[in-house]
């Protein structure tokens, strides 16, 4: 497989600038996930690494070797898209040979067939080996695309949110094939969606792109517990951290909506200064004697839990509770949180003070 790596990257089209600066590395055998919304430049990144855009400025490199004057055939990249990139007319088969059968690679017709069969099989596709891929599902459809870039066995496999077209179920069954997938083949995959939960459940390392710049690498567990900013504390986690604002008083969290939570340890030079408080509604807990007061705006029952709205103030709060808890609309409740899982963000930059600088 391969170690990608993007040095200071920067790419424009006319007056829009796609990504400004960018600095990445997937290593050896990673899942990589690159999470971002619509416009972030994730879909450029992808290009850039392909061979299909050059950087306006920066390096590219594949194994420590610069691939900036390298074509897409020689970089040795496979390309999933969201759409399916396939042959209507042709069988599965037919499919799954046609990389193998272009002028670049010579493979020969036995070995052609045994990666074929290997492939369909590890894909639980090998019983439409021999139907047209028109009459195919789109699940179906989504396997044969992953299968024809397999087949060829290319040195890094870049996927452009090849599942955001599927229903929900289909979209979580596929999910898990394709890092187990990923993890049998010990292959390199740069993965790009806007679906937080996709990243979270799939990636080993998760990069976070806002508006072209790479805000935050980490472990998604580091991603979710310790977000850089709040940015990255509203992509990641359904449902999302509450951002309170307010500021520290008298050693609580004291919001402007007029509600005040505890909080662990607050330093001196914070106290007075104007903040953003971040909680996770599984670290907000309902209470009877809470130091807290809201109202039940909304109830939402997902049978293993409910996530609840509540309104303080002006404020909107979600937190989540135990799916036999019941409650009514408007009805008048108390609510505390874990002090120790207050992140607290500085309001003027938006940036996490847990981090240096």
């Amino acid at each position: 497989m391969a170690h990608i790596e993007l040095r200071d990257i920067t790419k424009t089209f006319g007056a829009n600038t796609a990504l400004r600066g960018l600095d990445l590395e997937v290593a050896d055998g990673q899942f990589f996930v690159l999470l971002g919304e619509t416009g972030a430049g994730k879909t450029t990144t992808l290009r850039i690494v392909a061979g299909l855009e050059k950087p306006t400025e920066g390096t590219v490199l594949i194994d420590g070797v610069d691939v900036g004057d390298w074509g897409p055939a020689e970089r040795d990249v496979a390309l999933v898209l969201q759409q399916y990139s396939l042959y209507p007319r042709y069988t599965v088969r037919e499919n799954l040979e046609f990389p193998l059968k272009s002028k670049i690679r010579h493979v020969e017709p036995s070995e052609i067939k045994v990666r074929v069969e290997q492939v369909a099989k590890t894909l639980r596709i090998d019983h439409l080996l021999d139907r047209k891929t028109d009459r195919l599902s789109g699940g179906e459809m989504q396997r044969v695309s992953i299968g024809r870039a397999i087949v060829r066995k290319p040195r890094v496999f870049l996927m452009d949110e090849p599942l955001s077209a599927l229903d929900a179920k289909l979209r979580e069954a596929l999910r898990t094939e394709l890092k187990n997938l990923q993890m049998h083949l010990g292959a390199t995959f740069l993965f790009v969606t806007h679906d937080q939960i996709e990243a979270m459940s799939m990636g080993d390392r998760i990069g976070v792109l806002d508006r072209g710049r790479l805000v935050q690498v980490g472990a998604p567990s580091e991603i979710y517990s310790r977000p850089r900013n709040t940015f990255v504390a509203r992509s990641v986690g359904s449902p999302p951290m509450n951002l309170i604002h307010g500021a520290i008083s008298g050693g609580n969290a004291v919001a402007e909506a007029g509600f005040s939570l505890p909080i662990a340890t607050p330093r001196d030079d914070m106290e007075g200064r104007d903040l953003i408080f971040g909680i996770r509604p599984e670290d907000m807990f309902l209470e009877s004697g809470a130091p807290a007061q809201a109202r039940v705006h909304d109830v939402e029952n997902y049978g293993v839990e409910k996530i609840v709205t509540l309104r303080a103030g002006d404020s909107m709060i979600r937190l989540t509770t135990p799916a036999h808890q019941s409650f009514r609309i408007d009805e008048a409740v108390q609510f505390s949180c874990n002090p120790g899982k207050i992140i607290l963000f500085d309001r003027g930059t938006g940036r996490s003070l847990a981090y240096p600088g």
